[in-house]
């Protein structure tokens, strides 16, 4: 089983993100909820087990069709796929 790594901050909500280590929008939104304070989980797809890429991929496709990055769910219930700054922090303020 693939394992998250988490970043301690504020737990309002659970944040997961998926990510890529190349992906520069995917470092920007880390350094978004970096800078926000905010408590998240992420994984970096690229690197994950080849056994663990397909579970991982067949997740993000539940939120994210196009299995585009990065895709960040937070309390298992809404989506925001790219870096939409703004969505984030309405999100995670709330």
């Amino acid at each position: 089983m693939y394992e998250w790594t988490h970043i301690n901050g504020k737990s309002g909500h659970e944040v997961k993100l998926f990510a890529l280590s190349t992906c520069g929008w995917c470092r920007k939104t880390k350094q978004l909820l970096d800078e926000l304070g905010v408590g998240y989980d992420y994984i970096y797809v690229d690197l994950a087990d080849p056994n663990d890429k397909t579970v991982l991929r067949q997740e993000i496709e539940k939120w994210n069709p196009q299995c585009s990055f990065p895709t960040m769910v937070i309390d298992n219930e809404d989506c925001i796929v790219g870096f939409d700054q703004q969505a984030i922090i309405e999100k995670l303020q709330t």
